[in-house]
């Protein structure tokens, strides 16, 4: 199945004017923090074009908050490429480094990090900036959400190391990664790039988490069948296409083609849902100004599903023809030229 599969999206999303600016400040930073540290790492890292998926799932962020969300991105794309599947001992490096990264916010701003490498001093300072002028129930949120998608990393990289990462079957997979897109704690920075907070007592409410939830599955199906190729290529197990494959026995084509029809199914249930949001404002008994930000929230979910789509649909991360370092790097079972977990 080709990268450029096409969904019908019944909305569309800008992209932020701040782009070239931002991504230029965000490339410096980038090598500065030793985040690529070879040629080749950098050009296979500006082939992904992660400043063009900050740019359109985060369009009304400032100039400089641009820059900060896009440093941040690129920090868990970078920190997911660093398993060694030819090394399963480096399974708990990678468990130790992500303990960090989930317990950084927890602690006050500014904390230097306690395991060092790149990655976690990058993340330290990201912080500081990314949580900057959020309430603590905020920041709260995005730490829950942050952390459960690291587990589910370390669970999954666990999975691999032991030879059991084919071993869920489509049900199991869909729950696992639900956790391992990310998305829930990348919606909820949506609303620090804009500087409101959805009320919580709407956030709670089983209507805006059931779509969240499935906001996280459209975007994950998506991700699995645009990178498909690619992740075919490396051997790696942990797509929707593959589970599909090898579980009912059928073709990679009727994989393919079951896999796009439960994603067109996740993201008519989402679209049916946002239609009740009004009710469930009344329900709640918002006012005007809690009825707006329940709005943006539902905004930052739309900039997400279709910016991500538009970005995976040319990104070459997904791309399934690689030559020279970073092509050997995969068939090696490695999906970093570079290695970002030490010093």
């Amino acid at each position: 199945m080709p990268q450029d599969v096409r969904f019908d999206l019944p909305f569309d999303t800008p992209v932020s004017e701040h782009l070239e600016y931002a991504r230029k400040r965000h490339l410096r930073w980038v090598r500065d923090r030793g985040l690529v540290r070879s040629e080749a790492g950098f050009d296979e890292y500006r082939s992904w074009d992660l400043p063009g998926a900050a740019a359109r799932t985060y369009p009304y962020a400032s100039a400089e908050d641009l820059v900060v969300l896009m440093n941040w991105f690129s920090l868990a794309f970078l920190f997911d490429d660093q398993f060694d599947a030819a090394r399963p001992d480096r399974a708990d490096r990678i468990a130790e480094v992500a303990g960090e990264l989930i317990v950084t916010p927890l602690r006050p701003a500014g904390t230097p990090p306690r395991v060092v490498c790149p990655i976690t001093l990058a993340w330290a300072e990201v912080w500081e900036h990314l949580s900057a002028g959020m309430s603590l129930t905020w920041q709260s949120r995005f730490a829950a959400s942050w952390g459960r998608f690291l587990v589910a990393h370390c669970e999954e990289v666990d999975l691999a190391a032991r030879g059991l990462a084919g071993t869920l079957g489509p049900r199991e997979y869909a729950a696992f990664r639900r956790r391992t897109v990310g998305i829930h704690h990348s919606i909820d920075a949506g609303e620090r790039s804009r500087g409101f907070e959805v009320p919580p007592q709407a956030m709670a409410h089983p209507l805006m988490e059931r779509m969240r939830d499935l906001a996280a599955d459209t975007i994950g199906f998506m991700n699995d069948i645009h990178s498909f190729e690619r992740e075919r290529r490396r051997g790696d197990g942990h797509n929707l296409i593959a589970v599909l494959h090898r579980e009912r026995g059928c073709s990679w084509q009727e994989a393919a083609d079951e896999a796009y029809r439960m994603t067109t199914d996740r993201l008519g249930e989402y679209l049916e849902l946002e239609a009740r949001v009004p009710r469930m404002c009344d329900e709640l008994g918002l006012d005007e100004r809690e009825r707006a930000e329940v709005g943006m929230g539902v905004e930052a979910i739309r900039h997400w599903i279709n910016g991500n789509y538009e970005w995976a649909l040319t990104t070459g991360r997904y791309a399934a023809a690689k030559e020279g370092p970073v092509a050997t790097a995969e068939l090696a079972g490695r999906g970093s030229v570079d290695d970002l977990l030490t010093v």
